[in-house]
């Protein structure tokens, strides 16, 4: 079926600008990749590449949209989204998420296909490109698997179905879901390989580095709940990276906050193509973030930020990153997300005093002097609530919330039902329910009968 994969990258006419002379001109047998400088041009292909997921940023419980006139304004999808629904998008409809994943992986195939017999360039270039690749389709799958699969689970992982595993550019490769333990695997092999073909810091934060491949293996055993060996690569990645951005800085000119290519936070550039202004914050995420913390301050205003986003009766507040940061989301890998791998692993092996070290290592950087008070813990499961809350704090509206709840619903502890109203409807979300795995839109299972749908 010549149909099969293609539907996949059917944007790719019409949203790669500098990629698709590549693309569409390659399958044309016009010109193909042939020269070094051909693979780095593509991989310097930001436009494509940065890119990551969207929706989940309405998914977690970190924001909390009652104001009418907002609700209204969402439209299907996002409104499917917002309520877990069984299904998100109709025959006719693309998902963005689904869709740039993959335009990423099938960018990524084609480099690894040719880069490293292509002419005039040295051994050194032609590894590192390879590399790259390497390192954006490992994170491009493990954002996939995490949105669309089950949560990692040792007992279950080699049956429970994860998605497509695509490593060729063939675009007529059958779509069948790979378990969700050879989607990991692929993950992990491409990362290992990685490794000694990359410098170990890029010159720019959109290419990958040692740096980056450190953080996401480290955010690739978290999943596995491997704890060992999550916090062995969060202090790799640690080690080569660990800068912070002192909000006291800032608290009177957000402005001047380092954005992207600037920010010494950012171990790999990744940004959500989207951006959803007026996300309203639920109200536990703001009583836990207090008023005198500067992440409040500086990442959440009232709603004359926003004009008529929302209603006039409206009184919360709604993230404003994106306003602080070029008017994109960041949520790729950063030094206070290692800082909180690490400490989540430190709390889980017993080691209270140490886990909490690191989490007042980064909340000195997000308090003035005078609000700052040292958080204590009186054993390791308290540390690790802190530690779990405090990631909660410091990554809201960026979707890695959505990804957290999942995970964490493995922990008794931590498996809550979440509750919501949208329209005057009550919608629930049970623990480790199957509306935590992303439904796959009709339309690809129409085009690819062999591409089963999750169970709702």
């Amino acid at each position: 079926m010549k149909n099969r994969y293609s539907i996949i990258l059917f944007a790719l006419a019409i949203t790669l600008a500098s990629c698709r002379k590549y693309v569409e001109i390659d399958q044309l047998s016009i010109r193909t990749l042939k020269y070094t400088s051909d693979f780095r041009s593509t991989m310097n292909n930001n436009g494509v590449l940065e890119g990551t997921y969207s929706y989940q940023i309405l998914s977690g419980d970190d924001i909390d949209i009652t104001d009418a006139t907002r609700q209204n304004s969402l439209g299907d999808i996002l409104g499917n989204v917002y309520t877990w629904a069984p299904k998100y998008t109709s025959e006719s409809q693309s998902d963005a998420d689904w869709d740039k994943q993959y335009r990423t992986i099938y960018v990524c195939n084609q480099v690894l296909d040719g880069v490293l017999t292509s002419q005039d360039g040295t051994e050194a270039e032609k590894q590192r490109i390879y590399a790259e690749a390497l390192v954006h389709r490992a994170y491009a799958y493990l954002v996939l698997v995490n949105t669309y699969g089950k949560q990692y689970n040792a007992a279950t992982a080699s049956t429970d179905l994860g998605v497509p595993l695509l490593t060729t550019p063939n675009l007529y490769t059958k779509l069948n879901r790979a378990p969700v333990a050879d989607v990991y695997k692929q993950i992990l092999n491409d990362l290992r390989t990685s490794i000694s073909r990359l410098p170990s810091v890029a010159e720019y934060n959109v290419r990958p580095a040692k740096v980056s491949s450190y953080a996401i293996f480290a955010k690739t055993y978290l999943n596995m709940r491997d704890f060992n060996n999550a916090a062995l690569y969060a202090d790799s990645a640690l080690t080569l990276q660990s800068g912070l951005l002192d909000l006291k800085t800032y608290e009177n000119a957000p402005g001047t906050i380092p954005v992207r290519l600037l920010n010494p936070e950012i171990l790999f550039s990744k940004i959500s193509g989207v951006v959803y202004t007026a996300t309203s914050l639920s109200s536990d995420l703001l009583t836990s973030l207090g008023t005198t913390d500067l992440r409040y301050k500086l990442f959440s205003d009232v709603r004359s930020k926003f004009g008529n986003q929302f209603s006039a009766s409206f009184t919360g507040r709604a993230s404003t990153k994106y306003l602080i940061n070029e008017f994109v989301i960041n949520n790729g890998p950063t030094v206070p997300e290692m800082m909180l791998i690490k400490a989540e692993c430190l709390a889980r092996g017993g080691k209270t005093d140490d886990a909490m070290q690191i989490v007042n290592n980064l909340r000195i950087k997000r308090f003035t002097t005078a609000n700052y008070v040292p958080l204590t813990a009186a054993n390791a499961s308290d540390a690790l609530r802190i530690v779990v809350e405090e990631k909660r704090r410091e990554f809201f509206g960026t979707g890695m919330r959505w990804f957290d709840q999942k995970r964490l619903n493995l922990d008794n502890d931590f498996a809550v039902t979440k509750n919501r109203s949208f329209k005057g409807v009550n919608y629930t979300l049970q623990p480790n329910s199957n509306l935590y795995l992303y439904p796959i839109g009709d339309k690809y299972i129409l085009l690819n009968p062999e591409l089963q749908q999750n169970p709702r």
